[in-house]
């Protein structure tokens, strides 16, 4: 029996993406990054797309904590991470 997939949607400053990215793939983790802008976070973004079993989503969560500076403003956030439960993976 497979285990359960995961996948992790974590919005992250663009000045945080890269180290963030770089650990995660250090890690074993598929991840891939878009550049975003929003209002979200008022700021340019990076939106990584990770792929985990549900077993590895603390660590990739941890991941990111550690490689999210904390922010210079109080009302401003580090990272929005999404876990999302995935019915069917395929790559074709």
């Amino acid at each position: 029996m497979s285990s359960e997939k995961r996948l992790i949607i974590a919005i992250l400053r663009d000045a945080d993406g890269e180290e963030a990215l770089q650990s995660l793939l250090g890690a074993g983790f598929r991840v891939t990054r878009i550049a975003s802008t929003s209002g979200f976070m008022r700021r340019g973004n990076s939106t990584l797309l990770i792929g985990a079993e549900k077993e590895q989503v603390e660590t990739a969560v941890q991941l990111i904590r550690e490689y999210s500076v904390p922010a210079i403003d109080p009302g401003l956030k580090r990272a929005t991470v999404f876990v999302l439960k995935v019915d069917q993976f395929e790559q074709l």
